[in-house]
């Protein structure tokens, strides 16, 4: 099977169309991406649209981030609307949000630094007993998050062995 020759991607000319629906597809299709293109200014710059178009058959439209009224008078340099109090609530909330979960990320970051801290003392602990192993230590100095820890490691050597074990059955069995 032979494959087609394409002509490629090609650019259009830039004319006004001359069919009445064709113009309404078309203002339809573009409408829509430069909303979108609005919609990424908004979020990546933090930026203020307003866009206002007609449609071939008369109809208005419009896209505005936080409202048209505000952006207009901005534009007109008079004062804010009455309404955008209430972006501003808005605004203020998610900066509020935001903070709170800064500031517990920073906590839960400073945990685990401090965990790791704790662990590494630990392990020191047990490692610098001469020869003995970490599950020979005296327990008397321990507190209880240490001793929750050694539990854990018991577990953990219990499983290891136990696996183990059952590794060396099946081989010798086969």
């Amino acid at each position: 099977m032979a494959r087609r020759q394409t002509r490629g991607r090609q650019r259009n000319e830039m004319r006004e169309i001359e069919k009445m629906e064709e113009k309404l597809v078309t203002f339809s299709k573009r409408k829509s991406g430069i909303y979108k293109k609005s919609s990424e200014l908004i979020t990546l710059c933090g930026s203020e649209v307003g866009i206002v178009t007609f449609s071939p058959a008369g109809k208005p439209y419009s896209f505005s981030h936080p409202s048209i009224e505000s952006i207009a008078n901005r534009f007109r340099n008079q004062n804010p609307a009455q309404n955008e109090g209430v972006d501003t609530l808005v605004e203020s909330h998610r900066r509020l949000r935001f903070g709170e979960l800064s500031q517990r990320h920073d906590e839960l970051v400073h945990q685990v630094k401090a965990d790791k801290a704790q662990g590494k003392v630990l392990k020191q602990k047990t490692e610098a007993r001469s020869g003995e192993g970490w599950w020979e230590a005296p327990m008397d100095g321990l507190n209880l998050e240490e001793l929750r820890q050694m539990k854990a490691r018991m577990e953990e050597l219990r499983r290891n062995l136990k696996s183990s074990i059952n590794q060396r059955n099946q081989g010798a069995t086969s």
